[in-house]
């Protein structure tokens, strides 16, 4: 057993990512857009607020006290099934490079401000999206 299986996790994470809108309708080559562990963490959140009570995590950010968050949980569950899936997980991933790059503020779902603690630490943001 695990919570991620437990919570039905990875439904509520493709529901999330379904959300993402397509701005091109016509298709661009470049295909779906993708979103940061962030957006991905704070629309989950808003979709399925109690999850993270029941997971004992916050958002995540910088000055939220806590070593572990629902963005870096999610970013670890969802690279180990893309690795483990060899290419048939409907997730893709990349990293953002932190090259030049200061601050990354995001608005919650209950609008409270969410900055990432991932920038200037020398390590690259995850970012998700469907394919």
């Amino acid at each position: 057993m695990s919570d991620w299986n437990d919570y039905d996790i990875e439904a509520k994470v493709l529901k999330a990512l379904g959300t993402v809108p397509v701005v091109n309708e016509a298709g661009h080559h470049y295909g779906r857009a993708w979103i940061t562990t962030y957006q991905l963490a704070i629309k989950v959140d808003e979709l399925h607020p109690d999850l993270k009570k029941s997971l004992g995590l916050t958002v995540g950010g910088i000055g939220t006290g806590k070593q572990t968050s629902l963005a870096q949980y999610l970013a670890k569950q969802l690279s180990m099934n893309i690795k483990r899936s060899e290419g048939r997980y409907p997730v893709e991933g990349a990293f953002l490079s932190g090259i030049a790059l200061d601050e990354l503020r995001f608005k919650g779902a209950n609008g409270e401000e969410v900055i990432s603690s991932v920038t200037g630490t020398g390590y690259d943001l995850s970012l998700f999206r469907l394919l």
